[in-house]
């Protein structure tokens, strides 16, 4: 337990960013152990204190972190769960196009409630007249259904200090869009899907992300004086080794109700190495991640497998997060391995990016190792049984 508690606390100090589905999003951790002190007010509000210039600080009210009542809430559940962890992370990386890390504290969403989300994320109905997903035809055919377009939603709020207070000053909203949307036609039954234009999906999610903006205007807590930042986050297939990526994100001003202009976004995420026949990303890139791989192999046989996650932006990689599962656990020959491992990182891997390792066992965690995009060398840490 002692151990799995020191990798939380390493996780959240290090100052590795990967927006890739199945990595932990280090970098963008709200709670700062190092950097600058954390800072507290008469009115019982506290910052977490700031540990590089990349990363929010937090908001603690009275001694206690708020969290939000609406988080991780989606239409049903999602086999992908590297669409939740890359869902959220992509969502706090937009928020810096918006409001910056030096001049906006960070807070888990207060504004929509749980009541309220779920109300969001159903079909329109007399019941649920705020549905954001059309009415049920009562058709169940693939082609012919009304399908789910609005799979899940987030809420992330930005505060400015004045003073000895803190007032909201700017909020995100992710929206996840299905690209594929999964059903049953009976309870327990199997399971069928409808799959979504591009063009189709995009448009509801506009559509909705404007009823969005409106809903929070009309909150007094909210009003007129917040700019709204949504983005909207296509899902990746139930069987796929990555998660989604956001395509679209727009900002409705200070006074407006809606937005008047989307950013279309350039993002991809590729598992390596590559099934059968999908894309890979940059050959080059693919290649290093090989190279890396049979090194290690050959050096320690006894691994049951290494496969590496990436993450594009407007083509350039950005991040990787690489996961390797061994057969052995003894802790020296843990050491000797995580040792290894780090110099054939540095020898092949590509420089100037973001790179997690994590060494598994049937045991758990064993190792990780990290590099941010700035730095030359790789962290590591071997955990003890201890």
């Amino acid at each position: 337990m002692r151990s799995k508690r020191l990798y939380v606390f390493l996780g959240t100090v290090m100052a590795s960013i990967l927006l890739l589905a199945g990595c932990g999003n280090l970098k963008n951790s709200n709670i700062s152990s190092s950097g600058t002190k954390s800072t507290t007010t008469k009115s019982g509000y506290q910052t977490t204190g700031q540990s590089n210039s990349s990363m929010y600080e937090g908001l603690i009210e009275n001694g206690k972190y708020k969290t939000s009542a609406a988080r991780g809430l989606t239409v049903s559940q999602d086999s992908n769960t590297y669409n939740v962890k890359s869902f959220e992370s992509g969502l706090l990386t937009l928020s810096k196009k918006e409001f910056s890390t030096q001049d906006y504290i960070f807070q888990e969403g207060q504004k929509i409630t749980k009541t309220m989300g779920e109300a969001w994320l159903g079909r329109q109905s007399s019941s649920d007249p705020n549905g954001l997903n059309p009415k049920s035809n009562g058709k169940t055919g693939e082609t012919t259904r009304n399908p789910i377009y609005i799979q899940q939603i987030e809420e992330q709020d930005f505060v400015q200090q004045n003073g000895s207070k803190y007032n909201l000053g700017g909020i995100s909203v992710g929206i996840g869009l299905n690209k594929t949307d999964y059903y049953t036609k009976k309870a327990y039954g199997s399971t069928y899907q409808t799959d979504i234009p591009t063009d189709t999906m995009v448009a509801k999610g506009k559509e909705a992300a404007n009823k969005v903006v409106k809903r929070l205007r009309a909150k007094k807590s909210v009003g007129n004086d917040v700019p709204i930042l949504i983005g909207l986050y296509q899902l990746a297939p139930q069987d796929s080794l990555v998660g989604g990526t956001y395509i679209y994100y727009g900002v409705a001003a200070k006074g407006s109700d809606k937005i008047t202009s989307w950013h279309k976004l350039n993002e991809a995420n590729y598992s390596l190495p590559a099934v059968e026949d999908e894309k890979t990303g940059s050959s080059g890139d693919a290649t290093a991640f090989s190279n890396f791989k049979t090194n290690i192999q050959s050096f320690f046989p006894n691994l049951s497998g290494v496969t590496a996650q990436t993450h594009y932006e407007d083509g350039k990689l950005k991040g990787m997060n690489i996961t390797i599962n061994t057969q052995f656990y003894g802790e020296t020959e843990i050491m000797s391995f995580t040792q290894y491992v780090a110099t054939a990182a540095n020898k092949y891997l590509p420089s100037g990016v973001d790179i997690e390792i994590n060494i598994k066992t049937v045991q758990g965690e064993q190792a990780f190792l990290a590099r941010t995009a700035t730095q030359k060398k790789f962290y590591s840490h071997v955990f003890g049984s201890y």
